[in-house]
């Protein structure tokens, strides 16, 4: 039972943290004058969707349910990222903003699939750790427009 309970709690993190990054996104886009930085946040966008989507089929297949972060959270993040961008919206301090979000993820990620490493389903360990690895990946590509 408990093996069960890490894995929906792995599945969950790995939803919420999809989510977490989708709607920073979409609320960063918007104060984004640079194009190539523009361009980069639309593909991390879609690295999130994609691996959102494989996290809600497999909660499906399992008969779980994922809870997405709620209104009062959405607007904390967005007037957040508003008030952010007001005092300084250059490409930087964009990007120090995402890379900032990406290694909350990463951290969180990395302590959840350690502690459900033991006898992990492994679909859901390798969607957590796919989510993992895209994430460095998306510190590092930032990391040009610091």
């Amino acid at each position: 039972m408990a093996a069960i309970k890490k894995d929906e709690e792995l599945l969950a993190e790995v939803y919420r943290n999809a989510h977490y990054a989708l709607q920073s996104i979409a609320d960063i886009l918007p104060e984004t004058e640079d194009e190539a930085l523009k361009e980069e946040l639309k593909k991390m966008h879609e690295g999130y969707e994609h691996i959102s989507g494989k996290a809600a089929q497999c909660a499906r297949e399992r008969g779980l349910e994922l809870k997405e972060p709620g209104p009062v959270k959405k607007a904390l993040m967005w007037s957040s990222i508003k008030m952010n961008t007001m005092k300084d919206d250059s490409r930087a301090h964009i990007a120090a903003m995402m890379t900032q979000g990406t290694v909350m993820g990463i951290t969180a990620l990395t302590r959840s699939i350690g502690d459900s490493r033991d006898g992990a389903d492994g679909e859901i360990l390798s969607i957590a750790e796919d989510l993992l690895r895209m994430e460095e990946d998306y510190e590092e590509r930032l990391k040009a427009y610091l």
